[in-house]
């Protein structure tokens, strides 16, 4: 009998996760909102500088920079979402509308062990790093020809790893 009632206490513990998930949730949609702010007021400063037919310094890389920074926070946002999803398929229940989807050939948000929810995350998380690497790389200025060279090996580095992520999980 108290066997039967730790264990049921026990079990029910594993609620709290909801938190992370209710949580995780909120976060998302607020990279979400920041993100496609600053994609309108990009897209502001672009119609104010043609419309007044300026030109700024460095006009294109800071639209460069904006629309791809705002990339990035969504890509952070749907790290929380498969986050939110993950936890809440693994701790608390299957998702019902999601078996339906998966039946349909969405199998995104399918998440049935913890190495999944992990793989999922970590290639959403190296192509927020991959953009936030391009982001930088659009602001900096090259004096030289070994600085070039260095610039080379890196979007090589950068597309060899994205090659090598792309096979992680695919049988051949």
């Amino acid at each position: 009998m108290l066997e039967k009632l730790f264990e049921h206490g026990l079990w029910s513990t594993r609620f709290v996760v909801l938190l992370a998930v209710i949580f995780g949730l909120v976060g998302a949609f607020a990279l979400f909102a920041v993100a496609s702010f600053d994609i309108y007021d990009t897209a502001k400063k672009v119609f104010l500088a043609y419309y007044n037919h300026l030109h700024p310094e460095n006009f294109h890389e800071d639209v460069v920079g904006g629309i791809i920074g705002a990339v990035d926070l969504y890509l952070i946002g749907v790290v929380m979402l498969l986050f939110s999803f993950g936890l809440y398929e693994l701790f608390i229940s299957d998702i019902d509308a999601a078996k339906e989807d998966e039946e349909r050939e969405n199998k995104i948000l399918a998440i049935h062990s913890l190495d999944q929810l992990k793989d999922k995350i970590s290639k959403v998380i190296v192509m927020v790093l991959v953009v936030s690497f391009f982001q930088r790389v659009g602001h900096t200025e090259y004096h030289g020809a070994l600085e070039m060279m260095y610039f080379a090996l890196s979007i090589t580095a950068v597309s060899v790893g994205l090659y090598f992520l792309s096979k992680v999980g695919h049988k051949h």
